[in-house]
């Protein structure tokens, strides 16, 4: 049974900050692959890098365009689907919900919530990426969709988000619980305990990474495609498909589950590290204060001894 999420918000923010930041050029490579950019061939020690390398190498070169919008997005957006998440669990099986509802319910609604709050920022990040537009930063990204395309441009691209992040987050969650309660528990008498729990958190956050990344892979493609071509999702879903037939569910497959499934994984397995580390603080905080107060004790019940001098002063001569 996992522990109560409302006494960890820091723990779940910060965990999804760490695992925000270390993806960024992953997330990167993946929205330059999943929208088809084309970009400009890169030569190394004389050499052209592949056509299918290209994007992983522009997504850990400078410029970062986007890098700081990018990572706090991320950051809210997973802290809070995380959070919200585990904690509209725990509230809803308090209240007689059943196990299903209780795990699908709160990520189904939280993300959509969330997607379209932070469409914006995905909007104008992803835009950003496309080197024939040649933008400085986040806000020249939204100036440009906004003269372009109006407000409302801002949000395009919102039905294919959200019918990818929710499935995603959905599938994400709802495995990692599932794992939670059917793997078994390290035991803390075990001399292997530290790296039981270890390898334990990491299988757990790997499958609900993967899971939820490999799912939802031709809606990430289709929402990318919108931000590249301003169509809408009936025209773009039909036109990748008479441009690439079937194969256009696993364009970027490979970049998505790296720049997908190893954030969510990571944001999970770093929840799981901080938790555990705040529960051993605690502990052990616990066991130094028991221990003061028996010291304390001890002392207290010593016998008291009033010291008298054995010198007896000497009389006076008379």
């Amino acid at each position: 049974m996992s522990p109560p999420a409302k006494e960890y918000p820091k723990q779940y923010f910060a965990a999804s900050a760490l695992a925000s930041a270390a993806g960024y050029p992953l997330w990167r490579a993946a929205a330059i692959g999943q929208s088809g950019f084309q970009m400009h061939a890169i030569h190394i020690a004389g050499k052209e890098v592949p056509a299918a390398v290209t994007p992983y190498v522009y997504g850990f070169l400078p410029p970062y365009k986007g890098m700081v919008a990018t990572v706090f997005g991320m950051t809210w957006a997973r802290a809070a689907i995380f959070w919200l998440s585990d904690y509209g669990h725990d509230v809803m099986l308090k209240n007689g919900f059943s196990l299903s509802a209780a795990t699908v319910a709160p990520p189904l609604v939280v993300s959509a919530m969330v997607q379209v709050i932070n469409q914006p920022i995905v909007r104008s990040t992803v835009t950003l990426q496309d080197p024939k537009y040649n933008l400085p930063n986040v806000f020249s990204s939204c100036r440009q969709i906004y003269s372009t395309h109006g407000i409302a441009g801002l949000w395009h691209g919102t039905t294919a988000g959200v019918l990818k992040t929710v499935p995603k987050y959905v599938t994400a969650i709802a495995v990692k619980d599932f794992m939670e309660e059917t793997l078994p528990q390290a035991d803390p008498s075990s001399p292997t305990y530290q790296s039981d729990r270890f390898f334990r958190s990491l299988l757990k956050s790997a499958t609900a990474g993967v899971a939820g990344a490999a799912l939802t892979n031709p809606l990430d493609v289709i929402r990318n495609e919108q931000f590249k071509t301003h169509t809408g999702l009936r025209d773009t879903t039909r036109n990748l498909w008479n441009e690439m037939g079937f194969s256009f569910l696993s364009r970027g497959l490979a970049k998505n589950l790296i720049a997908v499934a190893m954030p969510v994984g990571m944001t999970i397995f770093f929840t799981d590290l901080f938790v555990q580390m705040s529960q051993d603080t605690t502990i052990l905080m616990g066991e130094g204060e028991h221990n003061n107060k028996k010291s304390s004790s001890s002392v207290s019940s010593l016998p008291q001894v009033t010291a008298t001098s054995s010198i007896q002063p000497k009389e006076k001569e008379n």
